[in-house]
């Protein structure tokens, strides 16, 4: 058995993007190349991830209550973010979907992933992942997954509260004992 090195923010990333997949079936492959990881790497952040709960031990399904509960009231501890400078990006937390739908944001108030081809200026938020940008460039599900995990790094109160209710729905997961 491999010795346990704590949970990494891309355990995480992946078990959204496992989430993003459904019923669908999936690959080591698949995610690796989606997120511009090694297979080795993939079956790591598994084992690390079976270790925590937040996968069963077939590493195929993921322990959705227990991956909110790490999301809801963990993960602004393990892995913080203080928002950075001004820069060109691509919304995250709250100025991005779901949540951009609800609230509404002004010029000085948006949280960007840095990126050189990003549109939108706002502080910088040091995205879970390095490479979480690009892997929610082309997955939407997880782009939206990202976002509110980033609200829930970041954002105040509110934010906090709308991005943990959002994720419940996504999840499906029931509870009114997530309440922050």
């Amino acid at each position: 058995m491999r010795p346990f090195n704590g949970i990494k923010p891309q355990d995480i990333v992946i078990m959204l993007k496992l989430v993003g997949f459904g019923e669908q079936r999936w690959r080591h492959i698949d995610i690796a190349d989606s997120m511009g990881l090694s297979q080795t790497e993939i079956s790591f952040a598994l084992d690390r991830c079976k270790t925590v709960g937040f996968i069963d031990s077939s590493k195929k399904k993921v322990m959705k209550s227990a991956l909110l509960e790490f999301l809801s009231h963990g993960l602004k501890y393990v892995f913080p973010a203080k928002p950075g400078p001004i820069c060109r990006g691509i919304p995250t937390a709250h100025c991005a979907p779901p949540l951009s739908n609800t609230i509404v944001s002004s010029d000085d108030d948006r949280y960007v992933w840095p990126w050189d081809e990003g549109k939108v200026r706002g502080q910088a938020i040091e995205p879970l992942y390095p490479n979480a940008p690009l892997a929610a460039k082309n997955d939407r599900k997880l782009y939206e997954f990202l976002a509110l995990v980033d609200a829930i790094r970041v954002g105040r109160a509110r934010e906090k509260i709308l991005a943990i209710k959002e994720l419940e729905a996504r999840l499906k997961v029931s509870g009114d004992k997530w309440k922050i």
